[in-house]
C-alpha cells in the first residue's frame, strides 16, 4: 500500500507524529523537570559549564530546552524552533558532557537526537498548534 497517495496514509502519518512528539515531549519533560527544581530550589548549582557560561546559565538554558521546548513540542507549537534548542541540547548532552563516557551513558541522549532530527525534517504533522495557525493564515490571505 503507497501511503504517500493515499487519504488514509496522510491521516496515519499524522497520527504518528502526532504520537512520537506526545510521546518524546513528556519522557523529556521528566528529565527537565528534576532540573527547573534544581534551579527553583535555590541551593548551590553544580551543574556542567558550557563553554565557561557557568552553571547557572548552562542550567537555565537546559531548563528553557528539556523543560519549555517540551512543551511547546506537545503541543506543536513553535516546533522546530523548538526542536532545534532540543537539537543543540541533546548534541551537547551526548558529544561533551557524555563526550568521554562509553556509549551506554551517550545512548539515551543519541535516541532523543535522533527522534528530535526526524521530527525537525518531517514537521508537527496536522494535528498541531503550528498547523491550525498555518491554516487560519491561508485562510485570511483571501
Amino acid at each position: 500500500m503507497n501511503y504517500n497517495n493515499s487519504n488514509s496514509g496522510s491521516i496515519l502519518k499524522d497520527i504518528i507524529l502526532l504520537v512520537v512528539r506526545v510521546f518524546v515531549g513528556f519522557a523529556m519533560l521528566s528529565h527537565g523537570f528534576p532540573k527547573l527544581q534544581m534551579l527553583l530550589a535555590g541551593g548551590k548549582i553544580e551543574f556542567f559549564d558550557f563553554m565557561g557560561m557557568g552553571p547557572v546559565v548552562s542550567l537555565v538554558l537546559t531548563v528553557f530546552a528539556e523543560f519549555v521546548c517540551s512543551i511547546l513540542l506537545i503541543l506543536g507549537l513553535f516546533t522546530r524552533v523548538s526542536l532545534g534548542f532540543l537539537v543543540f541540547t541533546m548534541a551537547i548532552a551526548a558529544f561533551f558532557v557524555h563526550g568521554a563516557d562509553p556509549f551506554e551513558k551517550r545512548e539515551m541522549s543519541l535516541i532523543y537526537l535522533s527522534v528530535y532530527l526526524l521530527l525537525m525534517v518531517c514537521g508537527a504533522g496536522k494535528f498541531s498548534v503550528d498547523y491550525m495557525i498555518e491554516k487560519r493564515k491561508r485562510a485570511s490571505d483571501w
